[in-house]
């Protein structure tokens, strides 16, 4: 049990960093650069870690309390999670609630981050990130509903077993479905193209990166370790959805989820690179969409 918490910390940990390496690196390949290498977010996690940090005599412990708590949610939420098929070190009857409202908390405490700055600026994006991710989450509990039916139980190692194999033999439009909802809801959650843009700093168009203009340092450092951290449980979500194979064979089941990983942010950077982002007014309009597509799995399932 010890060792299984251990792996599963340790692949989350070491990996994430390079999710958004890959993520990089594929764009840059799109756009004919050379770009940063794989390991630069890891180099740039390292320098802020090591700066000081500037913080505004109007905030409280809120401030500091949401890039901790940011990076706390996913790893709990990782607990709860199967990576591939390795299964979770902490699994009962619906935990699938809990896993998708943990992230609720998360959000909570970065948005409540940003307005104790008082700037208006940042209450701005916590207003856009809570107002689509209330869009989204309909999303998520529906496409869990259909994984809990084909289970025939209420918990995520139930929900991703290897059982998952033979329901897309049986169900495969239902979960067809749910998997392009679930990697719509992947992009929004983790502020992609084409719903925001990380690397922004247009005052009309940021979401996420206004609420964190603030952090500084270690602080700003938990925060994208954390959304990288985020990025990776969600995508481990997907890719269990998309390739629910069992070998029977630690190693080969772990290069397996692995190599999906990897693959999630290769797909990721292609999105990227050959969309544009959406305009604001359109993204309510696509996220109320994918929650008519993962209601209609539903129903197919339940007809």
């Amino acid at each position: 049990m010890i060792g299984n918490t251990l792996l599963h910390l340790a692949i989350l940990c070491v990996l994430s960093p390079l999710l958004l390496g890959v993520i990089g690196k594929t764009k840059a390949l799109f756009g004919g650069r050379n770009g940063a290498p794989f390991l630069q977010p890891y180099f740039d996690l390292w320098k802020l870690l090591r700066k000081g940090m500037v913080i505004s005599e109007t905030t409280t412990w809120v401030f500091l309390a949401g890039p901790v708590v940011a990076l706390a949610v996913p790893l709990l939420a990782a607990m709860l999670l199967p990576f591939g098929a390795l299964p979770a070190p902490v699994s009962f009857d619906g935990d699938m609630i809990l896993f998708v409202y943990l992230f609720g908390l998360a959000r909570f405490f970065t948005a409540s981050a940003a307005l104790d700055t008082g700037s208006s600026f940042e209450g701005m994006g916590a207003a856009r990130e809570v107002t689509f991710s209330c869009l989204a989450e309909p999303t998520v509990l529906f496409g869990l509903i259909v994984l809990a039916r084909l289970a025939g139980g209420l918990s995520l190692q139930e929900m991703l077993s290897p059982e998952l194999l033979e329901s897309w033999q049986n169900a495969a439009p239902s979960l067809g479905l749910t998997l392009v909802s679930l990697f719509v809801v992947l992009l929004v959650e983790n502020s992609r193209i084409p719903f925001d843009d990380p690397n922004t700093h247009l005052e009309l168009t940021m979401i996420h990166e206004v609420m964190v203009l603030d952090h500084s340092g270690p602080a700003f450092g938990l925060i994208l370790y954390g959304a990288a951290m985020k990025l990776f449980v969600l995508g481990a979500l997907v890719v269990r959805i998309a390739l629910p194979f069992t070998f029977n064979n630690l190693l080969l089941d772990l290069l397996v989820f692995v190599a999906g990983m990897l693959g999630l942010a290769v797909l990721i950077g292609v999105v990227e690179s050959i969309m544009a982002r959406l305009k604001l007014v359109r993204v309510p309009q696509v996220l109320v969409g994918t929650t008519l597509i993962s209601a209609f799995a539903m129903v197919l399932l339940l007809r």
